[in-house]
């Protein structure tokens, strides 16, 4: 897959494309719905199968003091649209100009000026431009006026009729429903980074740690949870189970939000080493303990809870 973090003069292979447009924030059956249509009409017209998304996300532009939200930061978002395998991913900047961008001026000068699109997919509530004025059915008048075609994607649900979105994710993760929120996603919801240097707290009671921090994540519902661990390994990645704390650590002061991973059977120092945690079931709400060694009874039980549902 091909990464442009512009459209402005592209290779002559980047366009003539055919563009998925949306913010994709997690990368859901909905979302993959909208590019594996922009893939197969690549195949049928011809053109390179592109993605188009827009960093940073536009509600921390329009929103800046909100709480962190993102279910896909950018390098995760970009691992999964390469994981459907488009020729394309477009990232266009969104700042205060692009903000300020009307929808007619995004079409001529990024969409046909810049990628000279060939054709456009987009989702049934995709809004664009200055005041969110652009929206599909303004596509469809500008793509006759220039000369590209245009496809709307309709809602997508399960089969008991649930519409895959990212805000289904965000309220399933928010209610301790991990099972939920991947059912949506079609794969576990994970959070991703550098292990940091913890207090090491966690190994003098048995129980030695990874710890993530947090960032631009969503902040799911604190608590214990059984996980998954991936430790990158050149281009692969080998996989733990394991238990995970993800909170505040109310029993040790803690103050600073962060994930703790406590992989099974595993001794190797991870500092510094790319993780990625998949929250598999929620077991318990974050607590403070009384002691250490009340504190320890319950990683116990928590482990062998862990344990028994990550091996069923």
């Amino acid at each position: 897959m091909r990464l442009y973090r512009h459209t402005a003069d592209l290779p002559a292979e980047a366009r003539g494309a055919i563009v998925a447009l949306g913010n994709f924030d997690g990368v859901h059956h909905g979302h993959q719905a909208v590019i594996g249509t922009a893939k197969a009409l690549a195949r049928e017209i011809g053109g390179p199968s592109t993605v188009m998304t827009f960093e940073p996300h536009p509600r921390s532009v329009f929103r800046p003091d909100d709480p962190p939200f993102r279910l896909t930061p950018f390098r995760v978002k970009a691992r999964h649209v390469e994981e459907l395998a488009v020729d394309q991913l477009v990232v266009c900047h969104f700042d205060d100009s692009f903000l300020h961008q009307t929808a007619e001026a995004f079409v001529e000068e990024v969409l046909v000026k810049g990628l000279g699109v060939r054709h456009v997919v987009c989702g049934y509530d995709f809004l664009f431009g200055h005041k969110r004025a652009g929206n599909p059915a303004l596509l469809a008048r500008m793509g006759v006026l220039h000369g590209f075609g245009m496809t709307e994607v309709g809602p997508v649900a399960d089969p008991q009729g649930g519409i895959y979105s990212s805000t289904r994710v965000r309220e399933a993760l928010a209610a301790a429903r991990p099972r939920e929120a991947a059912h949506v996603l079609g794969r576990a919801w994970e959070i991703e980074g550098r292990v940091l240097h913890g207090d090491k707290r966690g190994r003098t009671i048995g129980f030695p740690t990874a710890n993530l921090e947090l960032g631009e994540y969503l902040r799911p519902a604190f608590g214990v949870y059984a996980v998954r661990a991936g430790v990158d390994r050149g281009a692969a990645t080998v996989w733990h189970k394991g238990v995970a704390n993800l909170g505040a650590r109310p029993t040790v002061g803690g103050s600073v939000e962060r994930l703790e991973a406590h992989l099974f059977d595993m001794s190797e120092d991870l500092y510094g080493q790319h993780l990625r945690v998949q929250l598999i079931e929620f077991l318990r709400p974050e607590r403070k303990f009384a002691g250490f060694d009340e504190l320890k009874q319950q990683i116990g039980r928590d482990a062998a809870d862990a344990r028994r549902i990550l091996e069923g």
